[in-house]
């Protein structure tokens, strides 16, 4: 998966678009605000506390948390 935005160009990394393709379904819709029982589900997931300020990968999918510059 490729996409010509700065972050995956200039980083070669995950990017924001990347993430909504993966996540859309298969008639093309996209759950943008997802359940509240699917978020508790991703809070039992979260690592934040270990990296130091980092935000864990599930937190930045989810939206909870912004990756820093």
């Amino acid at each position: 998966m490729a996409c010509n935005c700065p972050h995956h160009v200039h980083r070669n990394a995950y990017c924001k678009h990347m993430a909504t393709v993966e996540n859309a379904t298969d008639d093309g819709t996209l759950d943008a605000f997802p359940s509240e029982d699917e978020d508790d589900a991703e809070s039992e997931n979260c690592d934040c506390d270990g990296l130091d300020g980092f935000p864990c990968w599930p937190c930045v999918r989810t939206g909870r948390k912004d990756l820093p510059n």
